[in-house]
């Protein structure tokens, strides 16, 4: 395959780049009703971009589970509160549904943080952190893939937020479902580079 892609970027040149902003639809989910009919429309789709969140600590010994989880398709991102609704059983059916890939980004720190609230056995995953090597990337983080590819910057601003907070604010909405979102951009964009190269 023709190398077309950087290996890798420099924060500096990062912070040169426009930022990128989530404009799709937005829906916060805090009650199983709304999470079955969440996975509802979810399961129609072959594939979505998939990411978590949790309540930062900022004390030694002090350790938050799993605050927020994110499934985005091309232009809908669902925020799942499990601070709220945990891992309901419609949510856990999706999750472990082999027929619908979930592309995500450091999974196996997704996985160790999902299972400290429920043991499930998630299928039919991607990470990208592996996904992109064969393309030459050698960058690990989502920021920095994404701006080789798309040559814009994703802001880490958000992340340090509380994610458990009453109401949680429209900038960490946006952040929340920008990271789901772009890992499905980024497969996408690969994949039809393979096409093209076909």
């Amino acid at each position: 395959m023709t190398q077309s892609y950087l290996h890798s970027i420099t924060k500096e040149d990062i912070a040169l780049l426009p930022l990128e902003e989530y404009t799709g639809r937005i829906f916060v989910i805090d009650t199983l009703k709304e999470a079955e009919k969440a996975v509802r429309y979810l399961s129609g789709f072959p594939m979505v971009g998939f990411d978590t969140e949790t309540r930062p600590s900022f004390k030694k010994g002090q350790h938050y589970k799993i605050s927020l989880m994110q499934i985005s398709t091309h232009d809908t991102c669902f925020l799942f509160r499990l601070n709220r609704i945990d891992i309901p059983e419609s949510l856990e059916a999706f999750l472990t549904n082999a027929n619908i890939l979930k592309i995500g980004l450091s999974l196996r720190d997704d996985f160790g943080a999902m299972r400290k609230r429920k043991e499930i056995k998630p299928a039919n995953f991607l990470d990208l952190q592996a996904y992109v090597k064969q393309f030459g990337i050698e960058e690990a983080s989502l920021q920095k893939i994404y701006a080789i590819l798309f040559h814009k910057k994703i802001s880490k601003g958000q992340r340090l937020t509380n994610w458990e907070a009453d109401v949680l604010s429209d900038a960490q909405k946006k952040y929340a479902a920008l990271d789901a979102w772009a890992c499905l951009q980024i497969y996408n964009q690969l994949k039809n580079h393979i096409n093209d190269r076909a």
